[in-house]
């Protein structure tokens, strides 16, 4: 008997993989039929399918991914053909993997699966909200307009997330720079200098001998500190992967002074675009709901969902369980009222992106005039220091000279 590798989707729309050891590829397709799942490929190599699960930078697959969605909404809008819209779409990607990746959502196609289907054969890359947008397209025959929204989506979330990057690269710069600088100075500058004056046996100054001794410090235990700042380091990245430990730094994240607002926006932002996609497509509100909720990255804002998704369940709305959560600004619940009210939930959902996008780039641009001059006052303090420091050294050398 042969392992035959399998992938299949279930009736939920998740992905299921594993080996299967028949004689033939045609019988695992009938078994996994028997166990509700629709099998998408059979092979009898396992490395075929992994070979479609490259390593990619995070960065590099949101990237294929709009580059995917656009694509495919300006053939599909032309009149391409599905197949023939794929095909190109391959042709015309850079990257290796994915263009495998690509030719192998091609292939389901032709293999007589829908669209949807084939997409969610790799969580990898498209999310919940992708194939369940791309399946009510297919469902009401829209896909192209479906594709336009989702073009729009990732165009407007790639935006955001490279303004907010772009923005907190010169200040962390800034502060690693300074950082090495002031580490350099204790460790190399101060301790010369220190030799040169102990020669001279004479009393230090009060500011040169703390500074010669802060320096001492650093020089007999620097590998104390860094061995110690690396385990807490660790300790904190190991604590933040638990559920608990991630509540508590995303909570914690949220109450940093300007920053914790950014990031509030910024979740704002993403969970309004994702709703005002969905509902545009006529996806259930309960439903839409859920699957924002899975992309948002705030998991303390993420949970508080459930208290809007029952909301809703109730027959409250959303808005009103939205503003009860605590978790969104209150403007977001104010429009959402407005939205119902007038029955146009989805065009107030994209006005609310809007909002809160542009909120997101001015809180972000506030923490960064801040943060910058900070830093640049820190340096200066610390840097004037050791300066003065030396000058008194010095100083008081040329008096005993005298």
């Amino acid at each position: 008997m042969t392992g035959y590798y399998f992938k299949a989707v279930a009736s939920d729309g998740k992905l299921r993989t594993g080996v299967i050891h028949a004689d033939t590829d045609r019988w695992v397709a009938q078994e996994l039929r028997k166990q509700g799942l629709t099998p998408v490929y059979v092979g009898l190599e396992p490395k075929q399918g992994r070979d479609l699960k490259l390593p990619a930078f995070k960065l590099g697959k949101k990237r294929d991914i709009l580059f995917f969605t656009q694509e495919l909404s300006t053939l599909l809008n032309a009149g391409v053909p599905l197949d023939r819209a794929l095909s190109i779409t391959s042709e015309l990607t850079e990257r290796a993997s994915f263009r495998a990746l690509v030719l192998d959502v091609l292939r389901v196609v032709k293999g007589g699966k829908s669209l949807a289907e084939s997409l969610a054969t790799h969580p990898e890359y498209f999310s919940d909200l992708f194939v369940n947008m791309v399946r009510a397209g297919e469902a009401s025959g829209s896909l192209a307009a479906v594709f336009d929204r989702l073009a729009e989506f990732e165009r407007s979330s790639d935006d955001l997330r490279g303004y907010i990057i772009s923005s907190m690269v010169y200040p962390t710069l800034l502060a690693l720079v300074g950082a090495g600088s002031i580490g350099v100075l204790m460790n190399f500058v101060v301790p010369r200098f220190a030799g040169v004056f102990e020669q001279s046996h004479i009393v230090m100054p009060t500011p040169t001998r703390l500074l010669i001794e802060t320096s001492h410090f650093l020089q007999s235990y620097s590998w104390m500190i860094l061995t110690v700042l690396v385990g807490a380091i660790a300790a904190l990245v190991i604590y933040r992967r638990t559920v608990q430990g991630r509540l508590w730094w995303d909570g914690t994240a949220l109450k940093i002074p300007l920053l914790g607002d950014a990031l509030r926006k910024a979740e704002t932002a993403r969970f309004a675009r994702a709703m005002g996609t969905l509902v545009a497509n006529s996806v259930p509100l309960v439903q839409s709901i859920h699957i924002s909720r899975a992309i948002l990255s705030n998991r303390k804002i993420a949970n508080s969902l459930e208290i809007v998704s029952q909301g809703v369940k109730r027959g409250e709305g959303i808005a009103a369980p939205l503003k009860r959560c605590g978790e969104f600004p209150p403007l977001a619940g104010h429009l959402l009222s407005v939205g119902e009210e007038t029955g146009r939930l989805d065009s107030m959902f994209n006005r609310m992106a809007d909002i809160y996008e542009a909120d997101t780039r001015s809180a972000i641009k506030r923490f960064t005039s801040l943060f910058e001059p900070l830093v640049i006052l820190i340096m200066g303090i610390v840097v004037g220091t050791l300066i003065l420091s030396m000058l008194l050294a010095i100083t008081s050398i040329n008096d005993v000279a005298v």
